[in-house]
């Protein structure tokens, strides 16, 4: 399946039916009171939170959706029927944004089975018994159904992880999630293998979390540079972030800062994150330039840097565990709100 994180599409709720202008017939009434009923509610337009999508590419095809207008009124003060709703499917963590400069936010979608309401249809219009009086006693007159809304939307995906996996080009993110968990991420030995977000669910201990793998970030990423930061979104709801640094090539300590600064640029609290540093690959370096990189590294980010190999799963274990105690005390202390979201 493909990948899509944003579409943009055109919602239309549903015109209200017109009202009726009809009479009652019966025999031996040669005049009879006006009965014209009212029109039907126009459908409105309902987006639900939904599982086992984890791509906005179905919209790459249908980019229109209007909901049914209501039926017209009818005779014998009978109303007409509404117009059905359009529901509208997404993924979790889908973002509904306003087409303006500011992309405002409409609604977040991040529970399974949310239901947000985002255009009401129209109501119907009355029909022609509403407008009798003592004076006129056979009204013609009837009120149209009132229009829906209409306006172009942004869909934006932002994937729902507990772990974001960041680091630069190659530095081993893909084969770490791979030993770990049970994704198949494409792995290469060139930069930029990974081309859109993966994730993995990791089973450690009898917990799980799940672990997301974006793209590798390069200098100037956040301004558009390389292919990260169309995913940086993605890490935005993660609780933790592993930090890779690839032990195997030189500079260490220029690698860290360079996703550090792109993270700041980028903004959306990424920089202020619980982070965990790991120097990856080091089953390719000596025990001595493995030891002389830690310690460069810690003195540099202020901070115990922990040593892995995805190739043997050396060193993984005490990263899992303070993966795990990092996340689910972000999780203890995060307070989510239960209110349905409505525009009414």
């Amino acid at each position: 399946m493909h990948f899509l994180d944003q579409a943009k599409i055109f919602v239309a709720s549903g015109t209200g039916g017109d009202g009726a202008v009809s009479f009652r017939r019966e025999k031996f009434v040669e005049y009879g009171d006006p009965d014209g009923g009212d029109g039907g509610k126009g459908g409105d337009i309902i987006f639900e939170c939904v599982d086992g999508l984890n791509t906005l590419i179905d919209f790459r095809y249908t980019q229109h959706f209007k909901a049914k207008r209501g039926a017209h009124g009818m005779g014998r003060n009978r109303t007409g029927p509404g117009g059905d709703d359009l529901l509208i499917k997404v993924p979790v963590g889908t973002q509904i944004l306003a087409d303006d400069e500011d992309r405002t936010l409409i609604v977040d979608m991040t529970r399974v089975g949310q239901r947000a309401i985002l255009m009401k249809g129209g109501d119907g219009g009355k029909g022609n018994d509403h407008y009798k009086t003592s004076t006129n006693r056979a009204p013609r007159q009837f009120q149209a159904g009132f229009p829906g809304k209409e306006m172009w939307i942004w869909l934006r995906l932002k994937l729902l992880a507990d772990v974001g996996l960041v680091g630069q080009p190659n530095a081993g993110k893909s084969s770490l999630i791979n030993a770990i968990s049970n994704t198949k991420a494409k792995v290469g030995n060139y930069a930029f293998t990974t081309l859109k977000p993966q994730l993995g669910v990791v089973a450690h201990k009898g917990q799980e979390l799940v672990m997301a793998d974006i793209p590798g970030l390069i200098a100037g990423a956040a301004d558009g540079v390389g292919i990260g930061d169309r995913f940086l979104g993605h890490i935005e709801r993660c609780r933790v972030l592993l930090h890779l640094v690839d032990a195997s090539q030189p500079g260490p300590v220029d690698q860290w800062r360079v996703v550090r600064e792109e993270l700041a640029a980028y903004g959306g609290g990424l920089e202020n994150k619980p982070e965990i540093l790991a120097l990856s690959k080091v089953d390719l370096v000596t025990p001595q330039a493995l030891a002389a990189k830690k310690r460069a590294l810690e003195n540099a980010s202020g901070q115990h840097v922990y040593t892995v190999s995805a190739a043997t799963t050396k060193g993984v274990e005490p990263v899992l565990d303070k993966l795990m105690e990092i996340a689910g005390r972000a999780q203890a202390m995060k307070v989510e709100s239960d209110k349905s979201w409505s525009p009414l």
